[in-house]
């Protein structure tokens, strides 16, 4: 019964001469979940994104951030069950599947 209430994930790319920083905000509602994406090149302005998946769509699926505590947990017992599959929410906060 574990549940993510919020995930932030951040990303920097120090290129010259435009660096590129890019910042996805995951948030749990009553609703469901909204996802923001930020995306700031050099001295642009920031391009800002954000959308909603409802509870139906998300029920079972893992987030990034448990999909990483669940590979733990699997190399800690050291077996993975084959075709082991689960709906998933990818970086971009799209819906998808993982595979282990």
């Amino acid at each position: 019964q574990l549940e993510t209430l919020e995930q932030e994930e951040q990303e920097c790319l120090e290129l010259t001469p435009h660096p590129t920083e890019k910042t996805i905000h995951v948030v749990s509602h009553e609703h469901g979940m909204t996802v923001t994406k930020t995306l700031q090149e050099g001295e642009a302005e920031p391009q800002c994104q954000s959308f909603s998946h409802g509870r139906a769509r998300l029920r079972a699926r893992l987030l990034e951030g448990a999909s990483l505590l669940l590979l733990r947990v699997l190399a800690r017992r050291q077996t993975v069950p084959p075709g082991l599959a689960f709906p998933a929410i990818n970086a971009e906060g799209d819906l998808c599947t993982s595979s282990y």
